[in-house]
């Protein structure tokens, strides 16, 4: 089912949000070849790919780049359409996410305060600690809709895992939400006592711009010179502007995420399209990425980001950064978190979890507490 360039747990209660409808189509069927015959075609989603798509058209969802960012950010997403076909086919939710409490609190961003999802394991602790990032193309989405993931890493690492949220363009453009991602992993080092979480034991991980912001944390930490990430799990991370890379070209109307949905991020995040360009968005053209830590990167087959994902493994290993990196066939972009219904969504959460785990285990030393006397975070009622 997956393709490897060096290799469970499932979502509970749905999926990532949308980060693009390329095509209206309720089947994902190969672009056709323009005037090169031996133009790159789409690959085929796997059946039970193929019905997560095939339900969020049922749902009316529309191509993103159609609709105003206000109606985007209402519409359904592939969290409604995986947990309609759950409902469907009677899927039962992993018991092992069920048990994970969740506390929401706000945390001090760069430009104001951002909200946060505390997901802790059952057990005494302290636990290894996990900074997420969600996706949406710094748009769209919320520490709700990538529940799933948030929840599934927590459950298979036993970690605690703190989903951080940041100011979204285009009310703020870039670089908005990396400060913001920034300044809360910084928070969140500082104050992982009061969280049950070690701080000599922490990772970050995100999904498309979410997995984006989390390499520019690692890079930031390290530039820095503050308490480093011991681990980097990117899932199909924004790393180029090149839109025209063979996986672009291949999957140009591909769901959930296509070029021209990408061109609307595009257009909504940057002041100019000059500014993407920006090292902290065209990670591949970076030179400067030695001394980061080790990291999993994860790809899908259908998706017009999974050449620079490639591509930003490579330059990560040629940097001497012990990395390794996965393409998953018959997936599409927004996968990740859909293991109760996609077995390649299984599959990669293991190996996500998998990767955290070992990570952790290598790392010595003892839970710390933080001794910060900044104000503690108001907590929600746990869920």
């Amino acid at each position: 089912m997956s393709r490897t360039t060096t290799q469970s747990l499932a979502a509970l209660l749905a999926v990532g949000t949308i980060l693009s409808f390329g095509s209206l189509a309720s089947a994902q069927t190969a672009a056709p070849a323009t005037q090169n015959e031996a133009a790159p075609r789409m690959a085929q989603p796997g059946a039970e790919m193929k019905s997560i798509l095939d339900k969020l058209v049922d749902l009316g969802a529309k191509p993103i780049g159609t609709l105003s960012v206000e109606q985007t950010r209402a519409q359904p997403t592939p969290a409604d359409a995986v947990m309609a076909v759950m409902k469907d086919k009677s899927i039962a939710p992993d018991p092992m996410a069920a048990a994970i409490k969740t506390r929401d609190i706000k945390i001090p961003g760069a430009g104001g305060e951002v909200d946060a999802r505390v997901y802790t394991p059952p057990g005494s602790g302290p636990f290894p600690l996990v900074v997420y990032y969600h996706g949406g193309g710094w748009v769209i989405a919320d520490i709700d809709t990538y529940d799933a993931s948030a929840r599934s890493l927590a459950a298979g690492s036993k970690a605690v895992v703190v989903s951080v949220d940041y100011r979204h363009a285009p009310e703020h453009k870039f670089p908005a939400a990396h400060e913001d991602a920034f300044a809360a992993y910084k928070w969140i080092v500082e104050h992982s006592g009061e969280m049950n979480a070690d701080a000599t034991r922490i990772a970050v991980a995100g999904e498309s711009a979410g997995g984006n912001l989390a390499t520019n944390v690692a890079i930031m930490a390290r530039d820095a010179k503050i308490t480093q990430p011991i681990h980097q799990l990117l899932v199909y991370p924004v790393a180029g502007n090149d839109m025209m890379t063979p996986s672009y070209q291949e999957n140009a109307e591909a769901q959930p995420l296509s070029k021209p949905a990408m061109e609307w991020f595009v257009s909504n995040v940057f002041a100019d399209k000059s500014q993407t360009a920006d090292k902290r968005l065209n990670l591949v053209g970076r030179t400067d990425l030695q001394g980061l830590p080790p990291a999993t990167i994860i790809n899908a087959q259908i998706d017009p980001l999974r050449s620079e994902g490639e591509a930003y493994a490579e330059k990560l290993k040629a940097a001497g950064v012990a990395t390794e990196q996965k393409t998953y066939e018959g997936a599409t972009h927004e996968f990740f978190g859909m293991g109760t219904v996609v077995p390649q969504a299984k599959e990669a959460m293991t190996m996500a979890t998998e990767r955290l785990t070992a990570a952790f285990s290598a790392t010595s030393g003892e839970a710390t507490s933080s001794t910060s006397n900044a104000p503690a975070p108001t907590p929600a009622p746990a869920n």
